[in-house]
């Protein structure tokens, strides 16, 4: 078993580098510096990602508007003959509420919740 005077130095050597530990400042710049960068960077990524969602929003309406503007239109005359006869057939593609194309608007502002006018 260590003698008490064997356990005095590594006692001091230990408070020594708890000491030096508790006043030395040299990771703290480092650490702070981290810190602003990462939040720049998180804000950052939080305005690209808002403009890649409008982007997506904007090209998926393109895809909607180019089938909303394919013409489904059709007409079959009618034929006849000496044993049958054929009778026409029309269909005529009106156009649709949501057919243009700028019916999806990502910068037109948020609306108030309440006071809704059904």
């Amino acid at each position: 078993m260590p003698t008490f005077n064997q356990i005095i130095p590594e006692i001091t050597a230990m408070r020594h580098l708890i000491t030096r530990l508790a006043h030395d400042e040299a990771g703290f710049i480092v650490s702070s510096e981290l810190i602003l960068i990462a939040t720049i960077g998180v804000l950052a990524m939080v305005v690209g990602l808002a403009e890649v969602a409008n982007n997506v929003n904007q090209e998926l309406e393109d895809v909607g508007s180019a089938f909303g503007s394919v013409n489904q239109s059709f007409y079959a005359k009618a034929n006849s003959g000496l044993k049958g006869q054929k009778k026409g057939s029309e269909f005529i593609d009106n156009i649709d509420e949501c057919d243009g194309e700028f019916d999806v608007v990502c910068d037109g502002g948020t609306t108030p919740e309440g006071n809704h006018n059904w």
